[in-house]
């Protein structure tokens, strides 16, 4: 018989589920949160990481209805993504403003709203994501095959280039974490069943040269910075450990980055962005506690791994809500009320926290994932 307190850790991973399904929509998309406006789009990269944790807890459907709504997205934009793709190859500058956009209605439209939009992260954690639910269920791919092989052109095309951040933020800079979900994704279409051999050949060799890259940037600082020639580190960086699976977690670069990013960013068992963080004052966030908990157990430290998990059921809402980040410690007290004026309160629920939540929670067996008669 289960403990008290992993019924209780069970409970919220199952009405987590819950949560994801009902803001779900028709059309395959998970909105980031359903009642914080500016969040109430579908990006690649938050929804990657759904569908990821729906195909951990064997909700297969819906985890195939997202790839199905990612692949919609690019395959309506062939020729714009063909386009962009022939400009780089005969060198020519391309506006970011040219770029596809990081966040569609949940039709799969582009917003007319201003956003940060030239963000490659997504486009490589979506073929991420498919490629490991291939490999967990054995599932056919030909219907997402087309608009995969597209996005694997498009990253590779421009993975040099400076983008925006996993947070909107810092366009000037070739960010680490962008690199990383880069490399994931060309390492993943690589291996996806259908794909030409000449070019899974090419992705894999590019997503090697990228790693390459990073590995350069470990030997420079002994760890893996925010972005290229920085030395400030960024939470984020969890991914490219138990996540993408690009480091081994005994590999000296992620041991070191993982120290470096518990020592001057984890608080108790929260997580804060960077150090310099200013949304919302700089707040712990949900999402980083599930990767930091992936990475203890990739590792072999599921104590670690649960007290992350714990921490994260902690904050939940009396409805079993989980938001972005939680304010109880600060890195930017003083900025905290100006984004409340400008957007609300901190997005509740956000999808996104639910997934690592429902990630987490399957990697250490608190939550078994569904069998067929259960779906």
């Amino acid at each position: 018989m289960p403990d008290a307190n992993t019924v209780l850790l069970r409970a919220l991973a199952a009405r987590s589920l819950a949560i994801i399904r009902a803001a779900q929509a028709p059309s395959g998309a998970y909105v980031a949160s359903p009642s914080f406006p500016v969040y109430g789009y579908s990006w690649f990269r938050d929804g990657a990481f759904i569908a990821d944790a729906m195909s951990r807890a064997g909700e297969i459907e819906s985890a195939e209805a997202f790839f199905d709504w990612c692949a919609g997205v690019l395959d309506a934009r062939i020729d714009r993504v063909e386009g962009l793709i022939d400009r780089a190859t005969r060198g020519e500058s391309v506006a970011a403003t040219d770029h596809l956009h990081t966040r569609y209605t949940l039709g799969g439209q582009e917003s007319d709203a201003e956003w940060w939009n030239f963000q490659l992260d997504g486009y490589g954690a979506w073929l991420w994501a498919l490629e490991a639910h291939v490999r967990r269920h054995g599932r056919p791919i030909e219907r997402f095959l087309g608009g995969a092989v597209l996005s694997a052109r498009y990253i590779e095309a421009f993975w040099r280039e400076p983008s925006y951040d996993w947070w909107e933020e810092h366009p000037e800079h070739r960010h680490v974490s962008t690199l990383g979900a880069v490399a994931a994704g060309l390492r993943a279409a690589s291996r996806l069943p259908g794909v030409d051999s000449d070019l899974a050949a090419r992705f894999g060799t590019r997503a090697d040269a990228i790693v390459e890259t990073l590995h350069e940037e470990t030997a420079r600082l002994g760890y893996l910075p925010k972005w290229l020639g920085g030395d400030a580190v960024d939470a984020s960086l969890l991914a490219l450990g138990g996540t993408f699976e690009l480091f081994a977690p005994d590999d000296p670069t992620m041991i070191a980055t993982v120290a470096r990013i518990e020592a001057e960013l984890v608080h108790a068992a929260g997580v804060h962005r960077y150090l310099d963080d200013t949304y919302y004052g700089g707040g712990e966030w949900l999402p980083l506690a599930g990767f930091l908990g992936l990475h203890h157990v990739a590792s072999g430290r599921p104590d670690a791994a649960r007290d992350e998990l714990a921490w994260m059921a902690r904050q939940a809402t009396p409805d079993d809500l989980l938001p972005e980040q939680v304010s109880a410690h600060l890195l930017a007290p003083d900025r905290y009320t100006e984004w409340v004026e400008r957007w609300g309160p901190i997005a509740t629920p956000l999808l996104w926290s639910h997934a690592m939540y429902v990630s987490l929670a399957v990697g250490l067996g608190v939550m078994a994932p569904l069998v067929a008669s259960e779906r």
